[in-house]
């Protein structure tokens, strides 16, 4: 079934619309990646914590930043108050994100779990279980390993569409899909540069989608 009928849209009428406006997005974003020394990585690169707590009701986000921001463990004090601390799925789950420390404390995830748990004590459920959505540690070892693989899996993924059509079509036809593909990363790597999302591990794999 056709909804629209009958269309007659000169594309190539507008090209000079589009290469002005795909240049735009582009230089934008190189510009905004030199500005910033790159994407905005995620822990899984970068290495650090990562904890996520639910609360029984809303709590507000300046509360937790200014618990976060007098954190002692083991005889140290600690300020994660400028760390990222934002609210996600409903209004009593917070996720915070804290950056590798050297010589951190050891269950240093548990502890900043019980630190929330303490800090709000009329907001959190009697089970501390059921408080915890989840908690890990990435070392930066780690994060510097998965960073290669995945700068690698994108290579390697349009290495191999450069060989699959260049012999099922011809070589000219893999360069003009591989300069499509390119733009298409470079574009969506600037935008989220410009709008200051993070590069994580589920985006790694949107790009291989892409």
């Amino acid at each position: 079934m056709r909804i629209i009928k009958d269309t007659k849209i000169d594309f190539m009428k507008q090209r000079k619309i589009a290469f002005a406006l795909s240049s735009l997005v582009i230089l934008s974003g190189l510009v905004s990646l030199l500005i910033n020394g790159g994407p905005k990585l995620s822990i899984d690169f970068k290495g650090g914590i990562l904890v996520s707590v639910q609360y029984n009701e809303e709590i507000d986000i300046t509360a937790v930043r200014s618990a976060m921001g007098n954190l002692n463990v083991d005889g140290q004090s600690f300020d994660f108050s400028r760390e990222e601390i934002k609210k996600f799925g409903n209004p009593g789950a917070v996720l915070i994100r804290v950056p590798h420390i050297d010589d951190a404390p050891q269950n240093f995830a548990q502890k900043i779990v019980d630190h929330l748990y303490n800090a709000f004590p009329e907001k959190v459920p009697e089970n501390k279980t059921d408080f915890v959505l989840g908690k890990g540690t990435v070392s930066p070892k780690i994060g510097s390993e998965l960073s290669g693989k995945a700068l690698m899996a994108i290579i390697s993924s349009l290495g191999l569409i450069l060989l699959y059509i260049s012999i099922r079509f011809e070589f000219r036809f893999a360069l003009g899909a591989i300069a499509a593909l390119t733009h298409d990363v470079f574009v969506t790597l600037g935008i989220f540069s410009l709008l200051g999302y993070e590069i994580s591990l589920p985006i790694i794999a949107a790009f291989l989608t892409i």
